[in-house]
């Protein structure tokens, strides 16, 4: 790492980072997939968080872990690895279904919270390769991502680690044990709502420096593309050993030719040294800089759980349209069972969005933000010439009011107007006629809405084309 430093052309300061261009491949790219999948998924309960949660006395997670496998000193959490086998695991049919999802990358969690390593490592028996699956959980899945001629990419949670296991230290659990402690490492006090403090529970060295070396490995072995990080990172113990990586990260890339990019969250990293991700929410107008977005099909949770409260492909959909128009991108999550199986509820979520993709996606792949992100209802994109303006709940009579499209009047707007040549709503053959008033632009038809071959009676959004000249 030290060594690729010094070869630069990024030195680990700010002022440098701030340097590294955004990937041309990331400005136009609009979708991705994540992947949170890990020993969590086993007990399948609450929330991906089980593996601290079940240390914490009193809650629900705790007393259902007590109830189901047992005390916490004779069943803990290390314990869920030999029943997390993947026996049905296959990445090439994962793949298959994200790509026909009209995903253009995907982003595994390679590490989370709960230390258990997607990969085969150097520098930890406890992961995928040796334990549990006893596969390169990783390595697979980069294979076939790049066979079907998507980009490849990987997020580490391990920050977190530290502190994610310490409720355990207040009894008699296996947390306390330290013949376990090459997987729960040393767990120190704080974290929780906490650790969200700038300065609470500031990582030792040690941690840091273990952390880094995880990165490193993660980045010579599996060349991601982007390299996704969660919140604590944030934290100030973590600056100078960020900086580091991120210095090491770019140089790294620049001699490879790799366009990479990394993802930070809250304001870890400062603007322009890399892309801000945004936690299951959104921006209010149209961002300077590229951004992203990362959600879930499930509102409860990121990893499987029995109990998943599933969102519809219609809401992720507009939720979707609403993050491009604002020059974002959306990571969408999917989390796997514990036998390596994707739920039927994900299936189809991911193929209804594949088939609305293939009918409304050239508003948005490789667009861009136009003047004005949208209008209640109402979301825009641009691209070679044309507006493209987005039903978010196109009405039943076929009648829609385009007020940020109205006609301007030249003594009061310097820019003068645009002529509009053609208007015709993506994947349908129905001619539309338009007025274009001093109040809105408005368009009429038969009832407009997405094709019923694909999306039975759902009220999908739908796109109007609108060629300008």
């Amino acid at each position: 790492m030290q060594q690729t430093i010094a070869r630069g052309p990024y030195t680990d300061s700010w002022a440098s980072l701030c340097k590294y261009p955004e990937p041309e491949w990331y400005k136009n790219a609009k979708f991705g997939i994540f992947i949170h999948w890990g020993p969590y998924s086993v007990p399948a309960f609450a929330n991906e968080w089980y593996s601290r949660n079940m240390y914490i006395k009193g809650s629900p997670e705790f007393e259902h872990h007590v109830k189901t496998y047992g005390a916490q000193k004779d069943f803990g959490y290390k314990d869920f690895i030999p029943l997390f086998r993947g026996e049905k695991f296959d990445a090439k049919k994962w793949l298959k279904l994200i790509k026909a999802s009209g995903a253009e990358y995907v982003l595994p969690v390679a590490e989370h919270h709960d230390g258990f390593q997607m990969y085969d490592s150097d520098l930890s028996i406890f992961n995928a390769k040796k334990m549990g699956p006893k596969r390169d959980i990783l390595n697979e899945l980069k294979k076939a991502t790049e066979k079907e001629g998507l980009i490849f990419a990987l997020s580490n949670h391990r920050a977190e680690h530290c502190w994610f296991f310490n409720g355990g230290l207040e009894y008699d659990s296996d947390v306390t044990d330290p013949a376990n402690e090459p997987f729960y490492g040393k767990q120190q006090p704080g974290g929780g709502s906490d650790a969200h403090d700038l300065y609470a529970c500031p990582p030792t060295p040690e941690h840091c420096e273990d952390w880094l070396s995880r990165l490193v490995e993660l980045v010579e072995k599996y060349k991601p593309s982007i390299v996704y990080f969660d919140w604590w990172i944030h934290n100030t113990g973590f600056k100078p050993y960020l900086k580091k990586f991120l210095a090491y990260y770019y140089n790294w890339a620049t001699e490879l030719g790799l366009n990479a990019a990394v993802n930070y969250k809250h304001h870890a990293i400062p603007p322009g040294a890399a892309i801000l991700d945004v936690e299951r929410g959104g921006l209010d107008n149209i961002h300077p800089r590229i951004w992203q977005t990362c959600t879930a099909t499930a509102r409860n949770s990121w990893g499987y759980t029995e109990t998943n409260d599933y969102k519809t492909a219609e809401e992720i959909i507009s939720e979707l349209i609403d993050v491009v128009s604002k020059n974002g991108r959306m990571l969408l999550n999917i989390g796997p069972k514990a036998d390596g199986t994707i739920t039927p509820e994900e299936e189809k979520i991911l193929k209804a969005i594949g088939e609305w993709l293939k009918i409304n996606g050239e508003g948005i792949y490789g667009t861009s933000c136009w003047e004005k992100f949208g209008e209640p209802g109402v979301r825009y994109t641009t691209k070679d010439g044309a507006i493209y303006a987005f039903i978010l709940n196109p009405p039943p009579d076929g009648k829609i009011e385009l007020k940020s499209l109205k006609r301007n009047n030249p003594k009061n707007y310097s820019g003068g107007d645009f002529d509009i040549l053609k208007i015709e709503q993506l994947g349908s053959l129905t001619p539309l006629k338009h007025k274009r008033t001093k109040k809105h632009l408005e368009v009429t038809s038969d009832p407009l809405s997405c094709s019923s071959d694909h999306f039975g009676d759902e009220n999908y959004p739908i796109c109007l084309k609108i060629t300008i000249g």
